[in-house]
């Protein structure tokens, strides 16, 4: 994989937060090239004059959008543990094509591998993976969706919206008709607080043509912030 442009969104003291692009894996891949990861690293140590850099957080190759790199170690150990103890707000866009078996709400349960690297979620409550979400009709058969994970599962929310009878459109892996230009899943905003100091981010898909309709730019802008959206108590 050829070196892509690196979107730095902010640079902290103590982080980086990079917009990372679709269909890029982020550790390196056999036969592929470098992953966003040693990207990243490479253009810091180049451009930024940062020796090291400890990602703290990871999204699947097919979603794009906000990612945190720790600067140093001691920042990287407290965004685990801000991650840890769900101190992190995230908030994600997606969009799919179906009628969901609900418009918004919550979808929990235990995850469980399934075949050819697929998870299924189960109806168990041991270590339920949480999604919240609330949806916006676009057109005929076809919702974006807002949704806020309170756990971080590994394919937390295309399993979440798979099992609503919705997957993402463009998922490779949860949606037979694959046949799109990316996988439209975006996260789209983070906010936590670090060392006193509170940091808030938000950033619209800019790539895939179902993310760059006038409908969804404009529902987009209804939603920004999300954090300031209705979300029931959980």
């Amino acid at each position: 994989m050829s070196n892509i442009a690196i979107n730095i969104i902010d640079h902290q003291d103590d982080f980086l937060v990079v917009d990372k692009p679709a269909n890029i894996n982020f550790h390196d891949e056999e036969n592929i090239g470098s992953g966003f990861y040693s990207q990243v690293k490479k253009f810091a140590a180049n451009q930024l004059g940062i020796a090291e850099i400890f990602p703290v957080h990871r999204l699947d190759k097919m979603t794009s959008g906000l990612m945190i790199f720790a600067k140093n170690i001691n920042s990287a150990r407290a965004f685990q543990l801000l991650f840890e103890q769900h101190q992190v707000q995230k908030f994600y866009l997606a969009i799919a094509d179906g009628k969901p078996k609900k418009k918004q709400g919550l979808v929990k349960g235990d995850m469980e591998k399934s075949r050819r690297g697929m998870w299924k979620l189960m109806r168990t409550m041991n270590n339920p993976a949480i999604s919240q979400f609330q949806s916006y009709n676009l057109a005929p058969k076809r919702r974006l969706y807002l949704v806020k994970p309170h756990s971080g599962k590994t394919h937390q929310i295309r399993v979440a919206l798979n099992s609503i009878g919705v997957p993402i459109l463009g998922d490779p892996l949860y949606n037979s008709n694959i046949e799109s230009d990316r996988g439209y899943l975006h996260a789209f905003a983070l906010a936590f607080t670090l060392n006193n100091v509170t940091h808030q981010y938000c950033r619209a898909p800019d790539t895939g043509a179902k993310f760059n309709t006038p409908e969804v730019i404009n529902a987009i802008k209804q939603l920004t912030p999300p954090w300031q959206q209705a979300w029931p108590k959980i």
